[in-house]
């Protein structure tokens, strides 16, 4: 009976590390393939992506021709954000994950494994910036209006709105940034559909360089270099 029960344990742990091995194949080849390779649009608004080394965010200019990003994402919902602040950055995530684990110390494996799991619920991460500087980890991509159009429309769909269609501000004491605030956000969070799955999928809505399919910020930034 032992016997059996080894072989049979051996078998799983051989499939699922099999499983695990092919998912991340396919998430790496997957990333490397480039959708939009050469966008020849008109460069009209400047639009950012931004990495932490793990999360992409899209950055947007805080009010624009197109929308006024500050009437729905109130500064008031900041700790200290104000007209000043000229950028806002976008990201899309497990909102317990988010709302417990500013830190990654903060890291609980039982949030982890609910986050993979496409059960929990999710949140939309803003924050104002005054200022945004390019770098490795900040990218800027000139979009026209139309496709910004187009980008408002994916990442407004992807917040839960109210009854009177009004975004949902996430009331919590929980700040990355003083000038972050959450709110709810459609959608679940799973090991197919992470923030970077997100992200990439904006660029995709807007006709610019991204990926067949990624789960990290590394392909999604290989585009740009």
């Amino acid at each position: 009976m032992n016997k059996k029960v080894l072989k049979y344990t051996g078998r799983f742990l051989m499939v699922f590390i099999a499983l695990i091995g092919i998912y991340f194949l396919t998430a790496f080849c997957c990333s490397r393939i480039t959708v939009n390779a050469n966008p020849t649009n008109p460069k009209e608004i400047a639009i950012y992506i931004m990495t932490n080394g793990v999360h992409t965010d899209i950055v947007l200019p805080a009010v624009t021709e197109q929308i006024n990003w500050t009437k729905e994402i109130n500064y008031l919902n900041t700790l200290e954000a104000d007209s000043t602040y000229q950028f806002l950055a976008i990201g899309w995530g497990d909102k317990k994950f988010y709302l417990e684990t500013p830190e990654f110390s903060d890291l609980k494996l039982s949030n982890g494994l609910r986050a993979i799991s496409g059960l929990s619920t999710s949140a939309m991460h803003t924050t104002y910036y005054k200022n945004i500087r390019e770098d490795a980890s900040c990218k800027k991509i000139m979009i026209s209006h139309s496709q910004y159009k187009q980008l408002i429309k994916y990442i407004l769909n992807s917040f839960k709105k109210d009854a009177a269609g009004h975004l949902i501000n996430v009331k919590s004491n929980i700040h990355y940034d003083i000038g972050d605030a959450f709110y709810e956000a459609e959608g679940s969070y799973s090991i197919f559909k992470t923030c970077n799955t997100w992200a990439n999928a904006a660029l995709k809505a807007c006709g610019q360089r991204s990926c067949l399919w990624t789960i990290f910020d590394t392909g999604i930034f290989l585009k740009y270099e």
